[in-house]
C-alpha cells in the first residue's frame, strides 16, 4: 500500500501546509510574535503527529509484505511501537 493512498496522512498534511500559510500571512502581516509562536507550535505538533502516523502504517505494511494480514493484537501493540517516531 502506498502513503498516497492514505487519506488520513494526506488530510493531515494539507491541514498543516494551510496553517503553515496561515502562519506566513501572520508574519506578513506584522502580527504579534506571541501568536505566531502559538500557531508554529500547533504545525510542528500536527507534523510530528502525522510523522507518527507514516512510520507506523510504514512498518505495518512491510510486515504485512512478509507475514500477510496482521491480526488486530499485532496491529495494536505496531501503533504503540509507531509513539516512538515523535522520539526521532
Amino acid at each position: 500500500m502506498s502513503h498516497a493512498a492514505n487519506p488520513d496522512l494526506l488530510n493531515r498534511l494539507r491541514r498543516a501546509n494551510g496553517h503553515l500559510a496561515g502562519i506566513i500571512k501572520m508574519v506578513e502581516d506584522g502580527d504579534d510574535g506571541l501568536k505566531i509562536a502559538q500557531q508554529m507550535k500547533a504545525v510542528v505538533s500536527a507534523l510530528e503527529k502525522t510523522k507518527t502516523l507514516i512510520v507506523t502504517d510504514h512498518i505495518e505494511h512491510h510486515i504485512e509484505d512478509l507475514i500477510g494480514p496482521l491480526p488486530s493484537a499485532l496491529r495494536s501493540e505496531l501503533g504503540k511501537l509507531g509513539e516512538f517516531a515523535k522520539y526521532l
